[in-house]
């Protein structure tokens, strides 16, 4: 039977908690109800509060004591995930549902975001018609607006708790199957891929390239969201590889761009093992908004409104090098395979010969200090005399990912 998990603060959330666990049991799935209410000791319970707060390394007495509402939260929310991701992990659970208000929405959402790709994910929040990013995080979670909070149920919640009930029942039934069916030994690996705009004719080509050698291949755009969703399905252990072309979201993580994935971009790969093959595109620029948006601090640096929406700005030698320093340490701490493309002619497609970024003495930055930060490393560092998007430069690279693929396999 499939289970669904059940994520509440059962001491202001009973009545509710207590009417969603009916109505999955009539739709023919079991339950699992944990308790994230830092001051609950609720007998409704299967996964205490005090458990939850020791999953997150708290003592529950010294955490209530100190009646903090932002800590208690926090470590609810940190406990609870650890639980959950070990449970999913153990195929004790096929689904999530959670209902709340802003405060029972966060605790829920970062379990949400610890479970793997492709586990049902549903909450019913109050938040829900606004910026939902903080719950959805980079998963695969579905958001329900409750209309009214989530105070009681009555003639309005009753339909949209129901239906939210009828819809986590059935994705639970539906991953269960899926994942009791036998593994298709004929199901193509899959890889994934980063690419931009000024990244495309490269991207393409390994993508073409890495289908001719039997991959199933994702893109990734590299927004930032792009870059994060890619690093969660490495996470997730959907991926057998990563082709790593477009790493622009660090330098906008650096300078302070639009499109960062984050600080931990260009890492799970490493710590996981994952065979990677890696290279520089775009990080030449640095990516913002309408040019009106482009912060004062500015001024003077190099510009290219790359479209009324988007504003593109050439990383200055400076902030090469400590690119290079950062892509070097996060490469050479990698406990699988890594391969290291350098494309010396040019990034991207703007950082060409006579191209509005070309600038030898910034990218010359990177590179040294790629060669010096990987000096003595087990990454593998191929250098080419081409631009990122010249023919054979993704090709390369695909084959280079084949290779690093097939030799971890065997």
């Amino acid at each position: 039977m499939a289970v669904v998990l059940l994520v509440g603060t059962l001491d202001t959330k009973a009545e509710e908690y207590a009417w969603l666990r009916e109505r999955l049991r009539e739709h023919g799935v079991g339950t699992c109800m944990m308790d994230v209410g830092s001051f609950s000791r609720s007998p409704m319970a299967d996964v205490t509060s005090d458990e939850v707060i020791v999953a997150a390394g708290e003592d529950p007495e010294e955490l209530r004591a100190a009646r903090d509402r932002g800590r208690s939260m926090a470590t609810m929310s940190r406990g609870a995930a650890v639980l959950a991701r070990a449970m999913a992990g153990e195929g004790r659970i096929q689904g999530l549902l959670g209902v709340g208000g802003s405060g029972g929405s966060s605790v829920v959402g970062a379990v949400m975001q610890a479970l793997p790709v492709g586990l049902p994910k549903l909450l019913v929040s109050t938040m829900a018609s606004g910026d939902v990013r903080p719950y959805v995080g980079d998963v695969d979670a579905t958001i329900m607006y409750s209309v009214v909070d989530i105070a009681g149920v009555n003639d309005v919640s009753a339909p949209i708790l129901g239906n939210a009930c009828a819809g986590i029942a059935a994705m639970a039934r539906a991953c269960e199957r899926r994942r009791s069916e036998p593994v298709d030994a004929d199901r193509p690996p899959v890889v994934a891929i980063t690419m931009f705009g000024l990244t495309t004719p490269a991207a393409d080509e390994a993508r073409e390239r890495l289908n001719e050698l039997g991959y199933e291949v994702l893109v990734f755009h590299a927004t930032g969201a792009g870059g994060r969703a890619m690093e969660k399905l490495v996470e997730s252990g959907l991926v057998t590889g990563v082709l790593d072309l477009t790493t622009t979201e660090l330098a906008d993580e650096l300078v302070g761009g639009v499109l960062s994935a984050g600080p931990h971009r260009l890492e799970r790969a490493g710590a996981l093992g994952v065979p990677q093959v890696v290279s520089l595109g775009a990080l030449d620029m640095v990516n913002f908004g309408p040019r009106s948006t482009v912060p004062e601090r500015f001024g003077g640096r190099t510009f290219l409104v790359h479209n009324p929406t988007v504003t593109l700005m050439r990383t200055t030698p400076d902030e090469m090098a400590e690119l290079g320093r950062r892509i070097a340490h996060k490469l050479a701490a990698s406990n699988g395979p890594v391969r290291l493309h350098i494309p010396l002619r040019g990034l991207s497609g703007i950082d060409v010969e006579g191209g509005p970024f070309r600038d030898e003495g910034a990218d010359e930055r990177l590179f040294d200090a790629l060669r010096e930060g990987l000096a003595g490393s087990d990454v593998v560092v191929v250098e080419k005399d081409q631009t990122i998007n010249d023919p054979g430069f993704g090709r390369d690279m695909a084959e280079a990912l084949d290779e690093l693929i097939k030799n971890s396999e065997h």
